[in-house]
């Protein structure tokens, strides 16, 4: 028998909110002087992207995006720990908290190959003697799911104070000099074309009384990729490769479904994946969607997002409240949706005494 004196927090306040973008606001006309001409791609794919690239901007809606590239020396400029922390020291300034406050540290990345973890090196470069640390590597929903966590534990007593941290470098895998262009195909070279670098970073507090400010009330997560494969990835196997095999084979390439592909797997015949999951979730914790603020929909692809849109209406959810701010800033991969709450929480017209809710999702 286990014995604990660990007691339960009923509230956990969304107590700071800071985000990040690297560099100056890039036009979509720039994007290939940025991340490099792919002159040794096969022939038909060249031909595509001639083809594809005008249409690019009418079918994403996409005005500027954000790299941590210098185009002209070609070096980074940031990585996914500096501009991790970054977001996290303005988010640690909106709660008016120290980062020795901080007694978790919850990080979601698309995927990571250093050791020691992200999570660690936050730690370090926050200058944090002492704390837990978690790092979730779980494609777009790695934020989600740090949230998901941070949540838990303060809500269990466990911990205080969370900071919850995404970031993307998205460019590192999207420029000319990463890829094997011989055996480059569209489906890798189309993620050049929304795909954008940033950071976001939220704090989290447990507290006895709910008073002034934000509350997370609920947080949910599910997975439907038992029968279903995932929309985004590589071809890396579950173990290390040799490098210059893996380079030799494209295994390193990062590719995403898309048109037809995209559409047989996310639509079934009662519904998207995506309404089916959000149905789950209203379910689950009775949400009122009378009060439903903001509906924040994480889709890289406007069309998809605009089909989301008409199935959420027959739930009730008007299209008025659907928030995105992709158009500015590309589409930052798991961030996203931690970084749209930082612009909510700063830019919008808010009153904490009524409550309201925000879902965002997949």
């Amino acid at each position: 028998m286990i014995s604990s004196s660990i007691e339960r927090s009923p509230f956990i306040r969304l107590a700071g909110t800071g985000s990040y973008l690297p560099g100056k606001s890039i036009p979509m006309e720039e994007i290939d002087h940025y991340l490099g001409d792919m002159p040794d791609a096969p022939q038909k794919v060249r031909r595509w992207l001639e083809r594809i690239r005008p249409l690019m901007k009418e079918m994403l809606e996409i005005e500027y995006y954000h790299f941590a590239i210098d185009p002209v020396t070609r070096q980074f400029t940031e990585d996914n720990v500096t501009m991790s922390v970054k977001a996290a020291k303005k988010a640690l300034a909106d709660a008016n908290l120290e980062a020795g406050d901080i007694d978790l540290i919850l990080y979601g990345s698309a995927h990571q190959d250093q050791m020691p973890t992200a999570s660690v090196r936050i730690q370090e470069q926050l200058g944090i003697e002492q704390c837990g640390e978690i790092s979730v590597h779980a494609n777009c929903t790695s934020a989600y799911k740090a949230l998901l966590l941070g949540y838990d534990l303060l809500k269990n007593g466990r911990y205080r104070n969370a900071l919850v941290i995404s970031s993307s470098m998205s460019s590192s895998e999207l420029i000319t000099e990463y890829y094997n262009q011989a055996l480059v195909t569209k489906e890798e070279l189309f993620l050049r074309y929304f795909l954008s670098d940033g950071a976001a970073a939220l704090v989290l507090t447990a507290e006895e009384v709910r008073t002034g400010g934000f509350y997370v009330d609920h947080v949910y997560m599910e997975s439907i990729g038992g029968k279903k494969p995932s929309a985004m990835g590589n071809k890396r196997p579950a173990y290390w490769m040799n490098p210059k095999e893996e380079f030799e084979k494209g295994y390193h390439h990062l590719a995403q479904m898309f048109q037809e592909e995209l559409r047989a797997n996310f639509h079934d015949p009662d519904g998207s994946v995506f309404l089916k999951g959000l149905k789950r979730m209203i379910v689950k914790y009775n949400v009122d969607l009378s009060k439903l603020r903001f509906f924040q929909v994480n889709f890289p692809s406007k069309h998809i997002t605009e089909l989301v849109m008409e199935e959420c209406e027959s739930l009730g959810i008007s299209r008025n409240t659907l928030y995105s701010s992709m158009s500015s800033m590309g589409y930052i991969g798991p961030p996203m949706a931690l970084l749209c709450l930082d612009k909510i929480k700063r830019e919008e017209t808010l009153n904490p005494v009524f409550s309201f809710n925000l879902i965002f999702g997949p």
